[in-house]
């Protein structure tokens, strides 16, 4: 199983936000500095992360990005579940369809597989993605001191 680049970005700035301080709340532009990505890519996902309900967005001064109640406690299996979507390892209705589609037994062992792989994530949260060692190195990318 392979995530999207979106996916592990979005993931990477949930934990970046993770570690901030509440007092202190990044900006979009400082997540993407700090992750090394385009802003644009990095608006994208906090973006899709606000309308989950992980991340809150405050406009205007003191404004800037927070992990809400919800982004703090969840589940890493729901979160990429949630980003992925609901699409298959292989697409077997594509353009041509496969011929195989009627009679496969690997759509069902890939499905299976891909399912084991979220069920492995599901335990996870957020906060354990960020516990040491992870949490200082994240906390040193954007330069500035949490809260």
């Amino acid at each position: 199983m392979r995530l999207t680049k979106f996916t592990d970005l979005a993931l990477r700035s949930v934990m970046r936000l993770a570690v901030s301080g509440e007092g202190d709340p990044l900006t979009t532009r400082e997540v993407a500095e700090a992750m090394d990505v385009p802003y644009t890519h990095m608006a994208k996902a906090v973006t899709r992360l606000q309308r989950l309900g992980v991340v809150e967005a405050r406009r205007g001064r003191g404004g800037g990005l927070a992990l809400t109640g919800l982004g703090r406690g969840a589940s890493v299996g729901w979160l990429v579940r949630e980003l992925e979507g609901e699409g298959e390892v292989v697409s077997c209705e594509g353009d041509p369809p496969c011929p195989l589609r009627a009679a496969c037994r690997l759509r069902r062992a890939l499905r299976d597989a891909q399912e084991a792989f979220y069920a492995t994530l599901d335990p996870l949260t957020v906060a354990d993605l960020v516990a040491s060692p992870t949490g200082p190195v994240l906390i040193g990318l954007v330069g500035r001191p949490p809260g």
